[in-house]
């Protein structure tokens, strides 16, 4: 059997903002937790040979903070733009729930949820176009979103998952993710096979570890979070909440 742990970034300083590519740190509360939850790990006896993060601050430190908790900072790390969360286009920076006063609560759900529903573009020449990052100079104009979807971001993250992952798991490498919260819906949806319509249900809470059991031929067998249901169902209404004044 293989396992594999995946987490997604602790709660940033915008929690009522479209964050997306936008490079936010994370809040106090969520260095705390996170450490927190590095420490369960090591309590529970997980240990990992290597691990993985988006390019984003938040997802990064994130990881940081679970390995400080695990006295595992010497391990080798990668940094990997397929595991950014969804680029949320114009909608980046945004207040969430004014921005459902002004487009309304339907129209809002359906970019923050739906599986091909792309947000308004932002334009090649805003500043606030990933193609002005430092850290995407080495990507080819096509390959940068202006706006995505999360079929979008199923369509870079899950190849990653599939192609540089999951062969370091084959090989018996103990694996951490640290990613968001979309991008980790992406590769549940590839995982567990869920419909378009399924995935527009599934809420991933901060940083409490997601594993993940695999058979000899890397088929899910299950998967459970490192909490009971009730932490995990508080910290996701939470999120389900962030609309609303």
């Amino acid at each position: 059997m293989y396992k594999i742990v995946i987490v997604r970034h602790g709660l940033s300083v915008w929690p009522d903002k479209f964050t997306g590519w936008t490079d936010i740190d994370l809040a106090p509360i969520g260095l705390e937790e996170t450490y927190k939850y590095g420490k369960k790990l090591k309590e529970l006896g997980y240990t990992f040979d290597m691990g993985f993060s988006s390019v984003l601050k938040r997802g990064i430190k994130t990881l940081w903070r679970l390995l400080d908790g695990m006295d595992l900072n010497w391990i080798p790390l990668t940094y990997a733009w397929q595991l950014n969360e969804r680029h949320y286009g114009v909608l980046q920076g945004l207040n969430k729930a004014e921005t459902v006063e002004k487009y309304g609560k339907e129209q809002v759900q359906l970019w923050r949820r739906s599986y091909d529903v792309r947000p308004p573009q932002v334009e090649l020449n805003d500043p606030k176009h990933p193609s002005h990052d430092p850290r995407y100079t080495n990507l080819k104009p096509n390959e940068l979103p202006s706006g995505e979807c999360l079929k979008d971001t199923y369509n870079r993250a899950v190849p990653y998952w599939n192609n540089v992952i999951m062969p370091l798991v084959k090989e018996g490498k103990k694996i951490i993710v640290s990613a968001h919260g979309n991008s980790i819906r992406a590769i549940m949806k590839h995982l567990d096979g869920l419909s378009e319509e399924a995935i527009m249900e599934v809420n991933i809470p901060y940083c409490i570890p997601l594993v993940y059991e695999f058979d000899e031929n890397l088929k899910p067998i299950k998967h459970y979070y490192l909490a009971t249901d009730e932490e995990v169902q508080k910290v996701i209404e939470g999120i389900k909440n962030q609309t609303k004044k």
